[in-house]
């Protein structure tokens, strides 16, 4: 290992350590403040827990050792959020939607109807979107957040993105329903989200495309994410039939041909999407991957 792998190495394991003592304090808190319950409020949970443990860790060590502002993480505001928020939900919901379009055209999805008014769906699927929304970006602040930005200026933006989807499959690794085709989407999906950040520097953006992917399958569609099944959409129930290979199963989109189908157009459309770029703003805070990708050198 390099010199610059070691010292790479030695911060990641310092966020980790940080992480899970952060993790702990504040699950912790959380825990003796709200009662724990299944279904959306322990996702909340959990989103909540993860979300601050991994701020709190990448701001640290973003302050004490690479001397540079948090906003640098990913999660600053600028004049580009809006659009990347918007892009992102876009990209991500109609990517799932236009596969689970394809998969009612050949009667493999349809709905029956299920007990519900209108005002209970569309306070459902907002606060789902809430929920979700956390959700999301703790984890993209713990995958495409600092460990990441570390592995990018370290070794590079593709081994990086290896080896970080591969631990972000990893993580799902046992949620009901996972099997092979289930990791290899999941996968998939960390290098969308890695191309997502990397092109904008942005974790609002690749926390809006993560979001609208899962928005649009557990909200919108009603089917399981990534195994989980923890809303229940009032007015309609999904029926599946075929093959759990193409339309995922119980595991949702995201274990069968369906999953891959639908990550493969996301990242097109990431990739081509114009006007997207790193903002002034964040070039300006000096985040860690500018330095591999750009040269860019900030005196610390």
């Amino acid at each position: 290992m390099t010199e610059a792998g070691l010292r790479a190495g030695w911060r990641i394991l310092l966020f980790l350590g940080v992480f899970v003592v952060a993790s702990v304090l504040l699950g912790g808190a959380l825990a003796a403040a709200f009662p724990l319950a299944g279904g959306p409020a322990l996702l909340l949970y959990q989103g909540t827990t993860g979300l601050g443990a991994a701020l709190a860790a990448g701001g640290l060590l973003m302050a004490a050792v690479e001397r540079r502002p948090f906003g640098a993480l990913g999660f600053a505001w600028t004049r580009g959020v809006p659009r990347e928020l918007a892009l992102g939900l876009g990209i991500g919901c109609g990517a799932v939607l236009a596969v689970g379009a394809a998969l009612a055209a050949f009667g493999l999805l349809g709905y029956r109807a299920d007990p519900g008014t209108p005002a209970l769906y569309a306070s459902a699927v907002v606060g789902d979107l809430a929920v979700l929304g956390v959700a999301a970006a703790g984890e993209e602040a713990l995958f495409r957040g600092y460990p990441f930005q570390v592995a990018v200026r370290s070794l590079g933006p593709v081994p990086a993105t290896v080896v970080g989807s591969a631990l972000f499959a990893a993580a799902h690794a046992f949620n009901p329903h996972a099997g092979a085709f289930a990791l290899l989407n999941i996968f998939l999906a960390g290098v969308l989200l890695s191309v997502a950040y990397l092109r904008t520097r942005s974790l609002w953006f690749a926390t809006a495309l993560h979001l609208g992917w899962n928005w649009g399958t557990a909200s919108v569609l009603d089917l399981p994410v990534s195994g989980l099944d923890p809303f229940d959409t009032p007015l309609y129930e999904p029926v599946l039939g075929g093959a759990a290979a193409v339309t995922g199963g119980a595991f949702g989109p995201e274990g069968g041909l369906a999953g891959t189908v639908g990550f493969l157009l996301a990242l097109a459309a990431v990739r081509a999407a114009r006007g997207l770029a790193e903002a002034p703003e964040m070039h300006a805070l000096g985040p860690l991957v500018d330095v591999r990708l750009h040269g860019t050198v900030r005196s610390t």
